[in-house]
């Protein structure tokens, strides 16, 4: 699954709430963006990638996860016709899916088990990594559909998925691993050549497309046909590496791909 082209104009947006830089609250909005692939998996219409979903959507009852809005969303989308059903479209998830519920903490940390189980319960499967903001109570392997990645991989109507989560940081605070740890896990999931590379942790590309160098360097040695990041957010959300191959940033961004 190589990914050919992705459009700069957004389809839909979802207007939601999440922590301003100096205290209280600001508004977002979320673009949901279509790209267009080579092939899908083995007996889909469509792949759903996020990540970075930190933010809630408020009615006059109550606060909502922004992941939960993505999925009730992409339902509403599907029943018009504009994008496959979901039970044909398999979801990959790049982490940090929990914001405070006032939307109003920056950096809040908490249970993501109920984002995890829409998508697992509305869509064909759903894989995806921890983010350093992530807890999960129930675990998501409990799940029909569910795979949480952690140096792993799985096979999903076909395609190979592997996974790193957490970011690249200081051990002694949560989902965080050293530079040399956290590349020695990268290095290993890409010996077994897979179709897409999944993390929270984003590479550097360019000036204006930030991350951990060392690990563009590691994927430029062994590139993935696709690599799908977030944890900081890029302008500019497709990079591509020498030979080609597609870097994906879905920080704050849904997209659906279809060929």
């Amino acid at each position: 699954m190589r990914l050919l082209s992705l459009r700069d104009r957004p389809f839909h947006r979802i207007r939601f709430l999440n922590a301003a830089k100096w205290g209280g609250t600001e508004t977002g909005h979320l673009p949901f963006l279509r790209g267009q692939v080579d092939a899908l998996p083995n007996g889909l219409d469509a792949m759903l990638l996020t990540g970075d979903l930190q933010g809630v959507v408020q009615d006059w009852s109550e606060s909502r996860l922004l992941g939960l809005e993505v999925v009730t969303a992409l339902a509403a989308l599907a029943a018009e016709g504009r994008v496959p059903p979901p039970d044909r479209t398999g979801v990959l998830l790049a982490g940090d899916l929990y914001a405070a519920p006032g939307g109003d903490v920056r950096g809040a940390t908490g249970n993501v088990a109920p984002v995890w189980a829409a998508f697992a319960g509305a869509f064909a499967w759903v894989a995806g990594v921890q983010g350093n903001h992530d807890t999960f109570d129930p675990h998501p392997d409990t799940l029909a559909g569910a795979h949480l990645l952690d140096v792993l991989g799985v096979t999903l109507s076909g395609l190979h998925v592997v996974g790193v989560g957490g970011v690249i940081g200081d051990p002694a605070r949560p989902i965080r691993r050293t530079e040399a740890d956290y590349l020695a896990g990268v290095t290993l999931t890409l010996e077994h050549c897979p179709d897409v590379l999944l993390l929270h942790q984003a590479p550097e590309m360019s000036a204006s497309q930030q991350g951990d160098e060392a690990l563009s360097r590691v994927l430029r040695a062994s590139p993935p046909p696709l690599t799908v990041c977030g944890h900081v957010h890029w302008a500019e959300p497709l990079d591509r590496l020498p030979g080609g191959e597609a870097v994906l940033n879905v920080d704050k961004r849904v997209v659906v791909l279809t060929t």
